[in-house]
């Protein structure tokens, strides 16, 4: 962009905090004070799947510095998961805003932050970005996927290529937050498909998606994806809640 069409347009409509709304005198999203509210994940974590040791007794007891529910898996589905900030009272209006209010202009901060909680993720070389899909009857009463405009903003940032139909949500289910437990797995069977196989085939996929909760929805596409012939599969996601 000219430089001085964005001096002018900043003139006008200044950048603002995705959280606060306080004016930034740069386009980085959030405010100091914010950044430092929001609990982002770091190191000491599970190297398989991010998950932040919380005390250094985790830390001490962990083998091959894995968690415990790692540490229980014999065959993983996914190669490494990663998120980039825990889910809390500081963090969750920002998801809330953008997946239910609209706040698609989050798209390009919220990418920004998946691109550096990907790190290890890139360095696997991945060949594909796919956004976890929503059914076309809730695309079409929200009008758009987040995950999708994660994906958008995060291949312009990473230069790895974006495939938005290659996984297909063919059932519509009940939302995930409404059910617990069992419930939660019955709800999404056979909800995901993979209808052209030979985009998958080979391929090192990175599942994208706001927020994991239980890990129900991911763990779905990522069989679909194995089933589809895809070698590795990654998860990267923006928050989950730390118990």
């Amino acid at each position: 962009m000219n430089l001085l069409l964005k001096y002018f347009i900043n003139t006008i409509l200044p950048p603002r905090c995705i959280r606060c709304g306080k004016i930034l005198a740069e386009q980085n999203g959030l405010c100091a004070e914010c950044f430092q509210k929001i609990s982002f994940v770091s190191e000491p974590h599970c190297k398989r799947c991010g998950f932040p040791f919380l005390s250094e007794s985790e830390q001490y007891n962990s083998i091959g510095q894995l968690c415990g529910e790692c540490m229980k898996e014999r065959r993983p589905l996914f190669d490494l998961r990663r998120f980039a900030f825990i889910y809390d009272d500081e963090s969750k209006n920002l998801i809330l805003g953008f997946k239910f209010l609209d706040k698609t202009g989050y798209a390009e901060t919220l990418a920004n932050l998946l691109r550096r909680a990907g790190t290890d993720i890139w360095k696997e070389n991945p060949d594909l970005l796919i956004p976890v899909p929503i059914h076309r009857r809730r695309l079409l009463e929200r009008r758009y996927n987040q995950s999708a405009l994660l994906v958008k903003e995060l291949a312009k940032q990473t230069g790895i290529a974006a495939n938005y139909t290659a996984l297909q949500r063919v059932r519509h289910t009940v939302p995930q937050v409404e059910l617990s437990g069992s419930a939660r797995r019955n709800n999404l069977r056979r909800a995901f498909a993979v209808k052209d196989v030979s985009k998958i085939k080979g391929r090192k996929v990175v599942l994208v998606d706001d927020v994991e909760t239980t890990g129900s929805t991911l763990k779905e596409c990522a069989k679909v994806l194995k089933k589809a012939g895809a070698v590795k599969i990654y998860a990267l996601t923006l928050s989950r809640p730390v118990k």
